[in-house]
């Protein structure tokens, strides 16, 4: 008799191994279906509706690279693994969606599974589309389908190495992290309300950016349950803030009225848009409807503060701006926002309304993750030009005149001044900034 027939404990921990082995292999061969309404047949859809909901996705910015054509794919985007190139979404037959079945199109979006069964890295935001309603992916679908030339482009493969590019593993991703739930209207809040958090947890997908992630690189939350939810996090450069009710690195002191004029012309009274959020305002949220910037503002205004355990604070304070004055600033840092900053930004850090943004209570300064103020200063930064806003004023960048030293002193002025008060910004937190940014450094 053989060792394996002698114990139990054995064989059943062979039957154990292949029922996973055979659950997980079911699990990444199988195609999912998306649940769509049967009555959704019976609707004529709107290819002109599905423009407006494609510009509010901002297909167009993650489809088309900088020199190529609209939407046939291309664009490089960052992520944990390694570089992906988006996908061609025009309707060529062989190299874009020209094939594909609204099913396909809702698996797709929902479920980050192409027809073929191949898994889409979670930098396409299925986990936010996945609340999109039936209707508005139908239209969106016309749209492509209808309203867009074909290009024929194939798709470039991603820089991901081996094995890391082995995509089975997604399956098991979406298993754990994929909320397939539509958008859950709230009866307890009013119409205007709902509208905001179905666009801000769908084709918005505020939460891709602005969500923090945990150590599989899921969003800790994707529907608005807890205060996590667009409580800030770090990307690439760049650190979005915080959405939440925050006083000082949040919207606690911005008015409705301030959300929607950022997201219509850039810029308000409290801050203006940089990096990729520049692009978001160029593309998409200046063509937002006045109801559909409204909605979103009263949504984002109605969620409370984020943990506030570690983060910034600010006291408008006008010390700074007497020791200034007075001759008594003689800090490193503080020397370089006079020479550098102060003209634009003024000696208050006030700046000035509509034109350069305030540093005093600015929620970009206060993050308590200091990436996005760091790559500002080094490699400057152009204000979206919009209807609001055409002129599109631009800051220049100064890593090519100050180390890294340098930019932590002057990054660690501005984080301490006027009232704000927020953790100190170190050389080495610089230097990562800067070799992502592939900026060289000075010579002096």
């Amino acid at each position: 008799m053989s060792r394996l027939t002698r114990n139990p404990w054995l064989i059943a921990t062979v039957v154990l191994l292949v029922a996973i082995t055979i659950a997980v292999f079911t699990i990444v061969k199988r195609v999912p279906d998306p649940e769509i309404a049967t009555t959704l047949a019976q609707r004529t859809p709107d290819p002109a509706r599905g423009q407006y909901l494609a510009i509010l996705g901002d297909c167009a910015f993650c489809h088309t690279r900088p020199d190529g054509q609209a939407l046939a794919g291309g664009r490089p985007l960052d992520s944990p693994l390694g570089i992906i190139y988006s996908s061609n979404i025009t309707p060529d037959p062989d190299t874009g969606i020209g094939r594909y079945t609204f099913k396909d199109f809702a698996r797709v979006m929902r479920l980050g599974v192409t027809p073929s069964g191949t898994r889409l890295y979670p930098a396409m935001p299925y986990t936010a589309y996945a609340k999109v309603s039936d209707e508005d992916l139908q239209d969106l679908f016309a749209y492509l389908q209808e309203k867009i030339a074909p290009v024929h482009e194939a798709s470039r493969a991603t820089d991901i190495t081996w094995p890391l590019s082995i995509r089975w593993p997604l399956a098991l991703w979406s298993g754990a992290f994929l909320d397939r739930s539509r958008f859950a209207v709230d009866g307890s809040q009013d119409a205007q309300w709902n509208r905001g958090g179905y666009l801000v947890q769908g084709l918005l997908h505020c939460g891709t950016c602005h969500t923090p992630r945990g150590l599989f690189y899921e969003e800790k939350d994707v529907s608005g349950k807890t205060n996590w939810y667009l409580s800030g996090s770090e990307l690439d450069s760049e650190s979005p803030v915080n959405l939440r009710g925050n006083e000082a690195d949040g919207l606690g002191r911005w008015s409705a009225a301030d959300i929607a004029d950022l997201l219509k012309s850039g810029s308000n009274a409290h801050s203006a848009v940089m990096g990729t959020m520049a692009d978001v305002v160029r593309n998409s949220t200046q063509y937002m409807t006045d109801q559909d910037l409204a909605a979103v503002a009263a949504f984002l205004k109605s969620l409370s503060p984020a943990p506030d355990a570690g983060r910034a604070h600010f006291n408008p304070s006008d010390s700074t701006l007497r020791s200034v004055m007075a001759g008594d600033e003689k800090s490193a840092g503080g020397l370089l926002y006079m020479d550098s900053c102060a003209a634009c930004h003024r000696l208050s850090g006030g700046g000035e309304t509509l034109a350069f943004p305030a540093l005093a209570g600015n929620s970009s300064v206060l993050s308590e993750d200091p990436s996005s103020l760091i790559a500002v200063i080094l490699q400057g930064a152009r204000a979206p030009s919009t209807t609001g806003a055409p002129s599109g004023l631009t800051m220049p960048g100064f890593g090519w005149r100050y180390d890294d030293a340098d930019i932590a002193q002057l990054a660690t002025f501005v984080r301490s001044s006027w009232g704000n008060q927020v953790a100190p910004v170190s050389s080495s937190q610089v230097s990562t900034v800067r070799k992502r940014l592939d900026l060289t450094p000075p010579v002096h």
